[in-house]
């Protein structure tokens, strides 16, 4: 650590601290660069061998590889039916949540959080069930399982399915179950700051046979055989010619470059999530007790959290952030609630006092695997040294 001028008494890191950090090592590069060598980049057998690796890992009948999460939802929604009808949502998201509904045709209805986790408010989203309701999208909010049974319930009780955003959520469980084999349709994110990074990318997991065919036609442009199908067709060299196509869909697919780096990143998930969760850890014993500053609350011991990161909350907020910078500390802030920004307003039916509230008092630490104990320390010593 290097001494430089500062405005408190401690000495500046000699290094900056982002908020996430991709966690790679050689054997994401060695697994690049066998599909390089193999001749076969887009989507294939790698890909093939990530679904069927994920699919056993979460526990659920068939995972549908994409390219992002953002195309996992919006096909997620597509199966799902919810076309000209509501779909009953949370603010406290990222936006690709809710385009996904739009993507759809559907109206989003946003559902106020509860004020501890932040995560959709089942009570909440039972006030909102109208005749023309067709699903619930619910985020697991940094990774921390939300409310599944009661609003698994809720959507049982009015004949609606229940879909789980978990961009957050790779290797977070619920009352023993991995998030990912619960509700009817379950999305994932590979970004390359989550927890399972591939560059870009996500999956859909479900037991649906049916679905599961169509989502396959839906990501490859509508057709019912793709590529490296095709390829097996016949013993001969080249392509089997015959497909057909039945209904539009999107270049919405993955490939084997990916693939290659999430089979990797899928093998040492446990240990990069328990990473976070040490983490996550010495943040709550360095920080507890400072009165003014109020930290998440535990997850319950049934429940595990991924992880994906560590929210606090403060009265000023932008002021702990900017004290934070000058000791080159990068801080973040998830999210501005959707229905905030301008394109959303016309979907606003009545305010939503506990999310409107909250946001305002957020702010994300630094939270990665490669984060060494030195630094969340003296991320630590910093907050501390803060005069609120």
């Amino acid at each position: 650590m290097t001494i430089a001028p500062s405005s408190s008494s401690i000495p500046l890191i000699d290094h900056a601290i982002p908020v996430f950090r991709p966690y790679s090592g050689e054997e994401e590069i060695q697994a690049v660069a066998e599909v390089l060598r193999s001749g076969w980049w887009g989507q294939g057998p790698k890909t093939v061998e990530f679904e069927q690796r994920f699919s056993a890992f979460v526990g659920a009948k068939y995972a549908v590889s994409l390219n992002s999460a953002t195309a996992a939802l919006h096909l997620a929604l597509t199966v799902a039916g919810v076309e000209g009808g509501e779909v009953i949502t949370t603010p406290m998201t990222f936006v690709s949540t809710n385009h996904a509904v739009l993507y759809n045709h559907a109206t989003p209805v946003f559902a106020d959080v509860q004020a501890d986790t932040l995560n959709l408010d089942p009570e909440q989203v039972e006030r909102k069930i109208t005749p023309r309701t067709r699903a619930i999208v619910v985020v697991h909010y940094g990774g921390r399982p939300a409310d599944i049974d009661r609003l698994t319930e809720i959507a049982r009780a009015h004949n609606l399915i229940l879909v789980e955003d978990a961009a957050h959520a790779a290797g977070s469980s619920y009352h023993g179950r991995p998030v990912g084999s619960i509700s009817p349709l379950t999305c994932f994110s590979f970004h390359p700051v989550k927890n399972l990074a591939t560059g870009d990318g996500g999956m859909i997991t479900l037991d649906n046979p049916e679905w599961d065919a169509r989502l396959r036609r839906l990501r490859w442009v509508g057709i019912n055989k793709d590529t490296w199908v095709r390829s097996r067709d016949k013993d001969s060299a080249g392509y089997a010619w015959e497909y057909d196509v039945d209904e539009a869909g999107y270049k919405y697919h993955t490939n084997d470059i990916m693939s290659a780096i999430a089979l990797v990143q899928l093998q040492r998930l446990p240990q990069t999530n328990a990473r976070r969760r040490e983490i996550a850890a010495l943040y709550q014993a360095g920080l507890s007790d400072l009165g003014w500053l109020e930290l998440p609350p535990l997850v319950p011991e049934d429940c595990v959290s991924a992880q994906h990161n560590y929210v606090v909350r403060c009265a000023n907020r932008d002021k702990l952030a900017d004290w934070l910078r000058e000791h080159r500390v990068a801080t973040g802030m998830h999210y501005t609630p959707n229905h905030l920004h301008a394109m959303y307003k016309p979907y606003v039916t009545e305010p939503l006092p506990v999310v409107e509230r909250e946001w305002l008092r957020l702010l994300t630490l630094p939270l990665y695997p490669a984060l060494t104990d030195g630094d969340v320390q003296y991320i630590i010593d910093v907050i501390r040294a803060y005069h609120a």
